[in-house]
């Protein structure tokens, strides 16, 4: 493949700085903050319960607190963060995906997904992206800013709050799974991310109370992130988006490979299993013509297996949500077979990811590029 390489962007550019939000604060900080309102600092407590156990951020109805105080509460601590501009709907109600507004007017995409077991939040990371992947609408849209450590979880409440309403049919009690494959390269906005993942996992009153192992952060490859992931201590899931297994191919289609190659991404994933003990996955998005051959499922085994025992790793296929207009395409149904069956011979655990939202924008950033053309 030849072709002129978009450049990546790691710094994302400066824009309004979001206004602090509650969900920007760590316990202590929270504590700290309510003790500048001139409040004691248990009350800090109390309103960890309504946000975590009920749900609940306008400060407005924190009727246990002075009236008097609540306003003044609202403005420096509970600001609005998200405002919905729209909402899609398909899989009979079961994946809902949600396009919103943040304060200076960047838009970001959360997918809300119902299984018969469990359901799961795809959440977003940054406005945009500036990994440039070619075959990916956020990454053709370029990187507008990096989401807050707020930004990020809010996501999270609004999610939990639309279960609550009865927003996705069948779907009962709190999320379940957190998966950052939404907008925006997770590893690019290291800190932000970790900030809301300890949220997440902060037992109630004070967090969501989620199991880390529920957790999956997604990256392009950004490997001095990834050694640094490894020393935090939690058992989150990795998911590498590898894409391709050799260098030649991968530095046109991951753009980020000319830093960081194949086999520096794949050590790097594969020193996060030994140390955490958890399976990493290897995503992979089956590309027509380009990535699906049965060649290249060949090497993807070969430099997996190099790696050690099976136990570490875990490929999952996606067929790709294709982009409106783009010559990037979904793999055909036999090229698919082909590939699994090869990896399977080869002993590589490998599944085929179920598709959803195709009619809704579902692939990261459609939504956000269809509703900023029609702008």
């Amino acid at each position: 493949m030849t072709g002129t390489l978009l450049p990546l962007v790691f710094e994302a550019p400066r824009r309004g700085k979001p206004p602090q939000h509650w969900f920007d604060l760590d316990k202590e900080a929270r504590a700290e903050a309510i003790a500048k309102l001139g409040l004691p600092r248990f009350r800090a407590d109390q309103i960890n319960r309504h946000v975590f156990d009920r749900l609940e951020d306008d400060a407005a109805g924190f009727t246990d607190l002075p009236a008097g105080l609540r306003e003044e509460l609202g403005e420096q601590l509970f600001p609005r963060l998200l405002e919905q501009v729209t909402q899609r709907h398909t899989d009979d109600g079961g994946t809902v995906k949600t396009l919103w507004k943040l304060h200076d007017g960047s838009l970001l995409e959360s997918v809300l997904m119902r299984y018969p077991n469990r359901t799961t939040l795809c959440i977003s990371s940054q406005a945009g992206c500036g990994m440039a992947c070619p075959f990916c609408a956020t990454g053709q849209g370029g990187l507008k800013r990096n989401l807050s450590q707020a930004e990020i979880t809010a996501q999270v409440l609004a999610a939990d709050q639309q279960i609550a309403s009865g927003v996705v049919p069948g779907a009962t009690g709190r999320l379940n799974n957190i998966v950052f494959m939404g907008m925006g390269e997770p590893m690019a906005n290291y800190k932000a991310v970790m900030g809301s993942i300890r949220t997440f996992v902060e037992p109630g009153p004070a967090g969501f109370g989620m199991s880390a192992r529920n957790i999956t952060v997604s990256t392009v490859g950004l490997v001095p992130q990834i050694a640094k992931l490894t020393e935090e201590g939690l058992p989150l899931t990795l998911a590498v988006s590898l894409h391709a297994p050799d260098d030649e191919l991968r530095d046109e289609i991951v753009p980020i490979n000319n830093r960081w190659k194949v086999d520096e991404v794949v050590d790097a994933a594969w020193e996060y299993a030994r140390r955490t003990k958890r399976r990493v996955s290897i995503e992979y998005a089956m590309m027509r013509d380009i990535n699906d051959q049965v060649e290249r499922a060949e090497l993807l085994a070969r430099v997996l297996k190099r790696r050690g025992d099976w136990g570490w790793v875990h490929v999952n296929l996606i067929p790709l949500n294709p982009t409106p207009g783009s010559k990037w395409t979904a793999s055909r149904k036999a090229d698919e077979r082909a590939f699994i069956e090869t990896l399977e011979r080869r002993g590589v655990p490998v599944t085929l990811r179920d598709t959803r939202g195709q009619e809704i924008d579902g692939a990261c950033g459609q939504l956000a590029a269809s509703v900023s053309q029609e702008a």
